[in-house]
């Protein structure tokens, strides 16, 4: 259990001595469970898959991301928030940085994560000289799945490779406290973490990243219709919650439910 805010000043420290354990919430229901127990909580644009059902990201709003995001900020005490900026709201430096400091000014936010590659240096290194951490996720990234046409595992070929591991070097340079790296052959992801000062977090690119993350529907067995390679499920918590719902519903039938003592 933690029991000092987690900073960036200790995710940096991190690096190569201790891994860093991250997962998503979307509320502050799921953040209290959550805080402290882990280093990193992302808000993240996954909520349209997980819980929107929807089957892509791309839907998720500035509007929607603040909303969730104030409400795991308000249960959180220890552990590092990071917020997803959602599609469209940084395709430019000045629309980047407009939409990043409304997210920052209305959510007690430790830092906010985008989708990169090379060309989006210059808005990574335009957030930070603003005062705004920065996060940069490469490899593969949700938000170009209609453009790529589907969840393409990345680092395939030594392009591929070389390309990963100098954008993760350039957004280190720009000003990015760390890496997220997702869908990336582990091996590559490897290379990354060594190549860099500042720690990766893994998803679905190897045990050799400077920390996990994964979603937390995914993590325990809420989400059930699909399970991708890198999921491991520590319970079944779907099956956990609808035998509690059946048993509470045959009280309510049986009349077993609420007895004496639950009444006034």
């Amino acid at each position: 259990m933690i029991n000092k805010k987690i900073t960036l000043n200790t995710l940096r420290a991190k690096k190569g001595k201790e891994k860093i354990v991250a997962i998503t919430a979307y509320d502050a229901l799921m953040a209290n469970i959550f805080d402290g127990e882990v280093d990193v909580i992302l808000v993240g644009d996954s909520l349209k898959m997980s819980f929107g059902g929807e089957n892509e990201t791309l839907r998720a709003s500035l509007d929607e991301m603040i909303y969730h995001t104030k409400a795991v900020c308000k249960a959180t005490k220890y552990s590092f928030v990071l917020g997803d900026m959602p599609f469209g709201t940084y395709a430019t430096q000045k629309m980047a940085l407009k939409n990043a400091l409304r997210y920052y000014k209305e959510c007690n936010v430790d830092a906010l994560k985008i989708e990169v590659d090379s060309n989006k240096v210059s808005i990574v290194k335009a957030l930070c000289a603003e005062g705004i951490a920065v996060m940069a996720h490469i490899g593969l990234k949700p938000q170009f799945m209609r453009f790529e046409g589907g969840f393409k595992v990345k680092g395939k070929n030594p392009t591929e490779e070389q390309e990963l591991i100098e954008s993760a070097l350039a957004m280190q340079e720009a000003g990015a406290f760390g890496i997220l790296c997702e869908g990336i052959k582990a091996h590559v992801a490897q290379k990354i973490t060594q190549s860099l000062k500042i720690p990766t977090i893994g998803i679905g690119a190897g045990v050799h990243c400077d920390g996990q993350i994964l979603v937390w529907s995914d993590a325990f067995g809420f989400f059930d219709s699909f399970q991708p390679k890198f999921v491991r499920r520590y319970c079944d918590g779907k099956s956990l919650l609808q035998n509690a719902v059946r048993s509470y519903a045959h009280d309510v039938k049986n009349a077993a439910f609420p007895n004496d003592d639950e009444s006034y």
